[in-house]
């Protein structure tokens, strides 16, 4: 059973990401103040944005899927499994619950993450993201939401800036949660369709074949660093290299 952790303010936050084991406290807040006033552009700035000065806004990185044992490795729960990738290559702990979800914190570089698995089921998890973002004031651009899509081949993976739900419920709920606006990032991790009349959800709560958990297994590793460069980044040249490269990545030559 998860054990509660007590979580931080979003002052406290800030301070543990910018302040030395060594540095003193009030020092520090003052860093932070400074560091938000002088800072007014996006975290994740294209390479040709030299001479901008970098705003460390959070990122809110949120995996769906539905809780539970049962559902461990299922198609439907792919989001919950790139969190834990990224989770597992970053060294961070998901240890804290707030919101109704399992969250961890930590960063790529100096940009600090939130790492979020809604414990809500799939229709139901944009109570969470919408209550942690607005809690840790995590602007609209910077949430990012990983999700499983049929319409992409088993496998394969997508990065955009924006976009609709495609009758996605988990996705529904998450812009329903935030006032209706669907201008946030995804990765969309494709599982493919069901094969001949087979109803959708079973689909969707089924397990990967060998194969396809193989190519998947491959898929979320090259998420993980996906993810990283679009919050080091943002969608710069190399996201539409990469996008590119994941259209064409089975097809034979």
């Amino acid at each position: 059973m998860l054990g509660a952790t007590t979580y931080p303010r979003p002052s406290s936050f800030f301070c543990n990401n910018f302040q030395s084991p060594n540095s003193n406290p009030k020092s520090s807040v003052q860093q932070q103040i400074s560091l938000k006033c002088r800072c007014r552009v996006v975290g994740s700035l294209p390479d040709h944005s030299e001479g901008a000065k970098v705003e460390y806004n959070p990122w809110l990185i949120a995996g769906l899927g539905n809780p539970g044992n049962k559902y461990h490795g299922t198609r439907h729960n792919v989001g919950f499994e790139m969190i834990d990738c990224i989770a597992r290559a970053e060294g961070i702990r998901l240890n804290t619950i707030q919101s109704k979800a399992l969250f961890g914190i930590g960063s790529f570089g100096k940009v600090p993450i939130l790492l979020v698995k809604p414990q809500a089921y799939m229709n139901f998890v944009g109570e969470s993201i919408g209550s942690l973002a607005a809690y840790y004031q995590v602007p609209l651009r910077h949430i990012l939401l990983i999700y499983d899509e049929m319409s992409l081949p088993n496998g394969v993976l997508r990065l955009s800036p924006k976009g609709g739900h495609g009758h996605h419920n988990g996705v529904k709920s998450v812009i329903s949660h935030l006032d209706g606006c669907r201008d946030f990032p995804r990765l969309c991790i494709g599982v493919g369709n069901p094969p001949g009349k087979m109803d959708l959800r079973a689909f969707l709560l089924q397990k990967f074949s060998l194969v396809e958990r193989e190519q998947v297994d491959v898929a979320l590793e090259q998420g993980v660093e996906a993810v990283r460069t679009v919050v080091l980044k943002g969608f710069d040249a190399s996201i539409s290299r990469f996008n590119l490269a994941q259209k064409y990545k089975f097809h034979k030559v």
